[in-house]
């Protein structure tokens, strides 16, 4: 008999070799290969080259706007672009337990009240428990229909029994092709189940929802395989336990990347926070040291949050720096500016710095905030509760310019507060006079220091 071959596989991303391999070449993650026996489809005699495509001058196609399937669910418009496109394939990617199954469902009673017809095909609960959850949630729909079922096959020929407008797969993990030898949630069963679906919804104009798993472990095919194959990519941010829950787009190809939608978690499911600096700010210690308002701009948001430090002496030899929210590279290089252009000695002291709500910020506007939280920390200094500050800093201490500088004045105006430090660049070209009010520009982290104290 032949020997089945074997390949190792990288769970992060796919990459496949003959041999087991410490390191990735393609993602550069360590001790992430495992083996697998190597999966090979049945090809019936003629099948190949039996469909042809036919190439077409890229003048002679057709234009035609986005349908899209509005979810009348605003924070998940907001992130979508403005509702599911009709015909695309979305990724819903989060850790167990944060919700993803909840929203889906409530997806489910909105898109069903507008007489669309969905199929909900589930391989990881029973028919029973779909119920007693969709009972909780209030969803009484006649245009839901229910599959609990892991095989692909079985979900294409309700598909064609049916003829939904929305496809959903919860989970993509558990769902498996009967011609490959593989286990359910393996490398190869995902990339075939999600091809299988793509080809689904571009052919016959069905918009597909797939839920993904992500675990801490990361021993299972997470939804990093597929982000190259799908049209949105969203994750949940944040924990089980967290009261709001944050949903970020990572790609979408109808819309803008970068986008947050936040949500409440109540007993009823996911409820819409349309004020989320309102929330973000809530539970503000007042006349404390340490605590500054900045404001960051998520897709086309603009939201205030707070940026929280805590210095304290320690008599370590490596003092710790740690940041929750926020790159720990970009938190030690400004420590190193504060201490090289202010000549603030913080060898001495462990750093934590915090961004409250659970958030993660990637952009450097926040950098004069931090670097304000970290001096208010060590000097004691109490920042005024209606300053906002934003900017990015370079090495040399100067603070430079930021993006969309009005949008994030009229935001912190909305909520109330009535002076902002910003980078003197941007105030000389913001053009309404009434923004500069109570506006202060700063060329350096020098002139921060006479600005608060």
């Amino acid at each position: 008999m032949a020997k089945d071959k074997t390949i190792y596989v990288c769970v992060e991303c796919g990459y496949e070799s003959s041999r087991w391999l410490g390191k990735c070449p393609d993602c550069n993650s360590w001790n992430g290969f495992i083996e697998q026996k190597k999966d090979v489809k049945k090809i019936l005699n003629g099948a190949q080259g039996s469909i042809k495509s036919v190439s077409l001058n890229i003048k002679d196609i057709e234009n035609k706007e986005d349908f899209r399937y509005q979810t009348d669910i605003g924070e998940l418009d907001r992130v979508l672009g403005g509702g599911i496109v009709k015909g695309s394939l979305t990724l819903i990617g989060g850790a167990p337990g944060i919700g993803k199954s909840t929203l889906i469902l409530q997806l489910c009673q909105r898109l069903g009240g507008k007489g669309l017809k969905i199929l909900y095909a589930s391989g990881e609960e029973s028919n029973h428990q779909i119920k007693i959850r969709a009972d909780r949630l209030n969803v009484d729909t006649n245009n839901l229909y229910v599959l609990a079922e892991n095989n692909i096959e079985s979900v294409l020929e309700n598909v064609d029994t049916i003829s939904p407008n929305i496809v959903i797969i919860d989970s993509i993990q558990t769902i498996y092709n009967s011609e490959l030898t593989s286990t359910p949630g393996s490398i190869s069963q995902v990339r075939d189940a999600t091809n299988t679906l793509m080809k689904m919804a571009k052919e016959r104009d069905i918009s597909t929802i797939v839920v993904g798993h992500v675990t801490k472990e990361g021993m299972i095919a997470g939804p990093k395989v597929l982000e190259h194959m799908v049209d949105t990519v969203l994750y949940f941010e944040g924990n089980e336990t967290a009261t709001y829950r944050i949903i970020r787009t990572i790609k979408n190809r109808f819309g803008s990347t970068n986008e947050i939608g936040v949500f409440e978690m109540t007993a009823n499911g996911l409820n819409d926070v349309g004020d989320a600096s309102k929330i973000m700010l809530s539970g503000k210690p007042e006349n404390t040291s340490g605590s500054v308002i900045t404001c960051t701009v998520e897709g086309t948001r603009a939201v205030l949050i707070e940026v929280q430090a805590l210095v304290t002496y320690t008599k370590m030899v490596m003092p710790r720096r740690t940041g929750v929210g926020v790159d720990n590279n970009r938190l030690s290089m400004l420590i190193a500016i504060i201490e090289k252009q202010l000549s603030i000695n913080l060898s001495e002291y462990d750093i934590f710095l915090n961004i409250v709500g659970n958030i993660k910020i990637t952009e450097t506007a926040l950098d004069l905030a931090i670097i304000t939280a970290i001096i208010s920390s060590c000097k004691n200094i109490i920042i005024n509760d209606k300053l906002v500050i934003m900017g990015e800093v370079g090495l040399a201490g100067e603070v430079r310019t930021i993006n969309m500088i009005e949008k994030r004045i009229i935001e912190a105006e909305k909520m109330g507060f009535v002076s902002c430090i910003i980078p003197l660049e941007n105030k000389n070209y913001i053009k309404e006079d009434k923004l500069k009010k109570g506006v202060t520009g700063i060329k350096n982290i020098k002139e921060l220091i006479k600005c608060i104290k």
